[in-house]
């Protein structure tokens, strides 16, 4: 009796965690011949008088795909939660890159550790196809009446992470703050972003697969550049730092208090 009362409340505990992921909306972009799927949260209490936030969301490797669902199974649940979506009400956005492409600008999914494959050069080199329908859709969208063009944010975990140092090198003006989460990228252009996007970086210490090193790499790039960011390594934890970044009881409110007009805290 004791297990089928333990199974009654995991099925009742996943439908309901099932069903709150379903008020992320499945949209797609268009773009000429290409599309792009993406969930997004419309804020709670929506008023479309109103100007609120945006917090885009940059997934891993591992979520890839053409579901429009595999995007949500990290982060995604972060801001749903009642107290989140009360205190830092915003237009949340999970778009999914298709198997064969990645965020980065890689030609393959080089993140084996042998060797930096982010040269540090001054070249800004074409996006790879799922990034710039990211770039093109997000130039668009915040130009709508119902966002505050101040408080752009963007997370983004491993492949995602990467894709974060990547899309703030291309949009420099466009946010506000930014957690890249076991990534990596180009030092050599950092600079172009170093100013003007608050940053606080995570990496588990004991990442096999992305190298905390790069982690180091790039906020000492950021500093050299003349950018103050925040870096939290996570002792004996590997690459699921992600994990230990959505526990910190400061996450959502250190990202939040970041703007464009009222300067970095």
């Amino acid at each position: 009796m004791r297990f089928f009362f333990l199974f009654l409340s995991l099925f009742i505990f996943n439908n309901s965690n099932s069903q709150d992921l379903k008020l992320y909306e499945s949209k797609f972009y268009v773009l000429k011949n290409d599309t792009l799927n993406y969930r997004i949260l419309k804020p709670l209490n929506y008023d479309p008088s109103k100007k609120y936030p945006v917090h885009l969301f940059l997934h891993g490797a591992g979520e890839r795909g053409d579901d429009n669902k595999s995007q949500l199974v990290h982060g995604a649940k972060l801001f749903l939660k009642k107290e989140n979506r009360l205190k830092y009400n915003s237009w949340v956005i999970f778009p999914q890159c298709p198997s064969n492409d990645r965020w980065p600008s890689l030609a393959t999914d080089s993140w084996d550790n042998k060797d930096d494959y982010f040269p540090e050069n001054k070249e800004i080199n074409p996006p790879n196809k799922a990034l710039d329908l990211v770039i093109k859709f997000m130039d668009q969208f915040i130009e709508k009446k119902q966002v505050n063009k101040q408080r752009v944010y963007i997370s983004g975990l491993s492949m995602g992470g990467m894709g974060t140092f990547e899309i703030l090198h291309r949009r420099p003006d466009m946010f506000a703050a930014a957690t890249p989460i076991c990534g990596n990228g180009n030092a050599g252009l950092s600079k172009l972003y170093a100013t003007k996007v608050r940053l606080w970086i995570f990496h588990g210490s004991n990442d096999k697969i992305v190298k905390p090193e790069y982690s180091l790499k790039m906020a000492k790039a950021i500093i050299s550049s003349g950018g103050s960011p925040r870096l939290t390594l996570y002792e004996n934890v590997g690459h699921d730092s992600w994990n230990n970044a959505f526990n910190e009881n400061n996450f959502l409110e250190w990202i939040h208090l970041q703007s464009k007009t009222e300067g970095f805290r």
